[in-house]
């Protein structure tokens, strides 16, 4: 009779369930999640985790949210390591970017163990954006903020249920911390549904199969996962590729490249101190965009697991902007990570150009709107990531309105849930079609959208990157165009921002969201002019602009 631990077949199959699995959970969180950031704009991730916390399968969702949990689990096992300390049943979590949570207070993981044959063979886990968790601002996110303390309530990877019971006391701290405390709660229930019944999955498997078999198979996908990344690497150029470029602050980023059969080396050492503000990121950060960006590269289109990275060598400096020491703030993290990986991206893109296209919007455009609601009184938080435009490739024009690559497959609240949840008007959501990107191949156009407040009282907060140095190009292109908000009051008057804390508005003031252009690749006197004409028979492009830029 043949082992099955050596049996291909079998392994295939418990290989598969770890998928199957991770992507039953992402749909039992989305079914019952009570904030629209989870259930519409999917705001979230899963995973399937070994027993020591290292990745064996990703879910759907953000992809620098499945690169969160391997490493929040492994300071979950590390804090937890006594006889008894983790039970059947026990559920952690953790949101502090200090003690796990890799991100900002407002993403929580949520994670559980998996036991069979009396020990744990594996761990479920996942995250999500949640719309307050406490502190100085509402939405929990300060543009001003100056320590973390500020940013909300941290959980430091604790235990949040014990052998199945939930531990009441951690509950009522959490969502007594919040201005929104049933959505919270709501939340969280689900994340919990979410692991318990992967957990479920996971223990029927290793039940059927055998523990040993089911540990064998992880462990096997992580291998392969391996070689597939080795071989792609292989076909990558080799050597060392540098970057510096300046932003929107007025910094200067670098970064070193070096690439062999065997490492894939990102060298973040020479960059500036961490700041006095909110717009720094945890070294495990950092290393979510460098796997993002590796797995770019080599096979975008496998399942990604811990031997998937394992080529990677990440150095950073302790108390530098992208390895922040506490307790430095750092909720607009977000902002800082896309930076990293668009400027990994623009190092290596003139040397893999059938890879890596034309700079794009490269921002989450992180927009929060907030105050009593109209019609209830109730207060309300819009989280709203915002989507743009893509650069241009050889031989093809950029895409319009989609999301950040950092940001991954995730969708824009459809106005009808916005307005139905919240306290506020879309008026108006079009292309941007601003000037920019323009090139032999064009970028792809950003987005205007106007949000009209309904009540007095209100306030706003935006957190925008790529404001003032526009989407790059390539071969001779044009610079997309900026991200930006616009506050029109009901004055006539306006006010431009790229980043604001809590700015009051009132009734039928407009919140007017502008996504850049990506960036334009090749000369644009070569466009071709069936493409000029039908750009210009759609109204992207103006006749006294296409004279300029294409001399049509």
């Amino acid at each position: 009779m043949t082992n099955p631990i050596n049996d291909p077949i079998t392994l295939e199959i418990i290989q598969n369930s770890l998928q199957a699995t991770a992507d039953e959970m992402f749909a039992a969180m989305r079914k019952t999640a009570m904030s629209s950031i989870i259930y519409e704009v999917l705001d979230m991730g899963t995973g399937i985790l070994d027993a020591k916390g290292h990745l064996a399968s990703s879910g759907a969702g953000i992809p620098a949210f499945i690169g969160v949990l391997d490493k929040a689990v492994q300071v979950i096992v590390s804090k937890y390591d006594k006889p008894g300390d983790i039970e059947p049943g026990d559920v952690f979590t953790t949101n502090d970017p200090y003690y796990g949570g890799v991100t900002h207070l407002n993403d929580i993981v949520v994670a559980m163990p998996v036991f069979a044959g009396g020990r744990i063979i594996a761990w479920t886990a996942n995250i999500a954006h949640n719309s307050d968790i406490g502190g100085k601002s509402p939405g929990s996110l300060s543009a001003d903020a100056t320590e973390i303390f500020q940013e909300g309530l941290r959980l430091p990877a604790i235990k949040l249920v014990s052998r199945g019971e939930a531990i009441q006391s951690v509950f009522d701290i959490i969502t007594v911390n919040s201005r929104m405390p049933d959505f919270l709660r709501g939340d969280i229930w689900a994340a919990i549904a979410s692991v318990r019944i992967g957990a479920k999955r996971l223990a029927d498997v290793a039940d059927k199969y055998g523990p040993d078999t089911f540990e064998a198979a992880m462990a096997g996908f992580m291998d392969f996962g391996e070689q597939v990344s080795l071989a792609e690497l292989a076909k990558l150029p080799h050597g060392t590729f540098e970057l510096t470029e300046p932003q929107d602050d007025g910094r200067q980023y670098n970064v070193k490249v070096t690439i062999s059969n065997t490492e894939f080396v990102i060298d973040l050492r020479d960059n500036p101190d961490q700041d006095i503000g909110p717009t720094n990121s945890s070294r495990d950060g950092v290393m979510v965009c460098a796997q993002m960006i590796f797995k770019s590269l080599t096979d975008p289109q496998s399942p990604a697991n811990e031997g998937s990275f394992r080529p990677i060598r990440l150095l950073t400096r302790e108390g530098s902007v992208f390895h922040a020491k506490e307790p430095s703030a750092i909720g607009f993290y977000f902002e800082t990570e896309v930076r990293v990986f668009d400027l990994i991206w623009r190092c290596l893109a003139p040397h893999i150009p059938e890879r890596l296209p034309a700079g794009h919007f490269s921002s989450i455009c992180g927009t929060f709107i907030g105050g009593p609601h109209p019609d209830t009184g109730r207060h309300y938080t819009i989280v709203e990531p915002q989507i743009g435009g893509w650069g241009a490739s050889r031989g093809r024009d950029g895409n319009s309105a989609i999301f950040s690559a950092f940001h991954g497959e995730t969708y824009n609240t459809p106005a009808e849930i916005s307005e139905a949840r919240n306290g506020l008007f879309v008026d108006r959501m079009e292309l941007n079609l601003e000037p920019g990107g323009e090139g032999q191949w064009v970028g792809g156009h950003g987005i205007r959208m106007d949000y009209r407040i309904r009540s007095d009282n209100s306030w706003v907060t935006v957190g925008y990157t790529r404001s003032k140095v526009l989407p790059w190009t390539l071969e001779g292109g044009n610079e997309g165009s900026p991200n930006y908000a616009e506050v029109i009051r009901t004055d006539g008057s306006s006010e431009r921002y790229s980043f604001v804390s809590v700015l009051p508005v009132g009734k039928d003031d407009v919140i007017r969201v502008m996504t850049g252009t990506g960036g334009g690749l090749g000369d644009p006197t070569k466009r071709d002019p069936k493409q000029i004409e039908s750009d210009l028979r759609n109204g992207y492009i103006t006749p006294e602009r296409a004279r300029e830029v294409y001399g049509a």
